[in-house]
C-alpha cells in the first residue's frame, strides 16, 4: 500500500476535533486475488475484533468521559480499515464536540465505521475478559526443531496424516510478521482448531515461522494462512484466530474459519 493519502508511515498532525475523514479503507479484493480467493464468495466467514484501550471525549458540560471499546468489523465487508487511520479517528474524539450521552459516541463511532468498512460494524463499550492460558489449545511451540525459513511464507511445509482423523486446537505465540509500509514487527498469538486428518505439528510450526519476514496487513495473514491450511491439509472444519499485540492504544484479532462455525469466545492474550 503506498497510496500518498495513506497516514501509515509519515508524520500526521494530531486531530484536534471530530474527523471521520480521518478513516482509510483498503479493499480487501486485492490481497485475497493474491491467495487465490475471490472477493464475491470467499471460502471463510469471520470478522476483525479490534480493542480499544485510549477512547475519551467531552461530555455535554465538557468534561472528558474516558472508556474502552470493542469493536467487531465482518470478514464479509468489502474494505478493512487500516489501523492508524483508526486510533486517528478515535483520538479525534477526544476534543472539540461534545457528546450529549455514551450513547451518542458509540452510535457515532458505528456509523462511521460501518460507512469506511462497507458493511455493518458492531461496537460496544468495555473489553473482553484476559483467556485462561490456551484456553484448551495445546502449544506446538515447545517442538525441538531446526527452522531455517523466514519469508515469505511457505506453504510446502505444511501436510497431514490422510489415515489419522482428530479434533483439536492448536496455538503458537511465535507467529510474526511486518507491516507492509513501516516495516515495524506485528507480534501475535495464534489459535487453530480444526477437524479432519492430523496436521503434521513441526511443519505447521515452520510454516507460522516462515512469516517472521513477511510484509503484510494482520487480517490478509490470517486469511492467507486459513486457505493455505485448507488446501494442503483438507480440514473439514477449520477455524484460525490470531490476537496481535497493542499497538498506539489498539490490538486486532482476526478470526477466519469454515461458513458455519460458531465464532469463539472472545479474549485477549496476556500480552495484549
Amino acid at each position: 500500500m503506498t497510496s500518498p493519502h495513506l497516514p501509515l508511515g509519515r508524520e500526521v498532525a494530531y486531530p484536534d476535533r471530530y474527523d471521520p475523514s480521518l478513516l482509510f479503507p483498503i479493499p480487501r479484493a486485492q490481497a485475497r486475488a493474491e491467495i487465490g480467493v475471490d472477493d464475491a464468495a470467499p471460502p471463510f466467514a469471520g470478522h476483525d475484533r479490534w480493542h480499544a484501550y485510549e477512547l475519551s471525549w467531552l461530555d455535554r458540560g465538557g468534561k472528558p468521559v474516558v472508556a474502552t471499546a470493542t469493536l467487531s468489523v465482518p470478514a464479509s465487508s468489502p474494505h478493512l480499515i487500516e489501523s492508524k487511520s483508526l486510533k486517528l479517528y478515535l483520538n479525534s474524539l477526544n476534543g472539540g464536540q461534545r457528546f450529549a450521552s455514551p450513547e451518542a459516541v458509540r452510535t457515532t463511532i458505528a456509523t462511521d465505521l460501518s460507512a469506511a468498512a462497507g458493511a455493518p460494524v458492531e461496537v460496544a463499550f468495555g473489553l473482553p475478559p484476559f483467556a485462561e492460558g490456551d484456553a484448551g489449545a495445546e502449544s506446538i511451540d515447545g517442538l525441538d526443531i531446526a527452522i531455517d525459513r523466514y519469508g515469505p511464507p511457505d506453504a510446502g511445509l505444511l501436510s497431514a496424516d490422510a489415515t489419522t482423523a482428530v479434533e483439536e486446537t492448536l496455538h503458537s505465540a511465535l507467529l510474526k510478521s511486518n507491516c507492509p509500509v513501516t516495516g515495524q514487527p506485528d507480534w501475535a498469538g495464534v489459535r487453530i482448531a480444526y477437524r479432519g486428518p492430523r496436521i503434521d505439528r513441526a511443519g505447521l510450526l515452520r510454516y507460522l515461522v516462515s512469516f517472521r519476514d513477511h510484509a503484510e496487513f494482520h487480517e490478509q495473514c490470517v486469511e492467507r494462512l486459513f486457505v493455505d491450511l485448507q488446501a494442503r491439509c483438507r480440514p473439514r472444519v477449520l477455524s484460525v484466530e490470531a490476537r496481535y499485540t497493542r499497538r498506539g492504544g489498539l490490538d486486532i484479532n482476526p478470526w477466519r474459519a469454515t461458513p458455519g462455525t460458531p465464532p469463539p469466545p472472545p479474549g485477549r492474550d496476556a500480552r495484549q
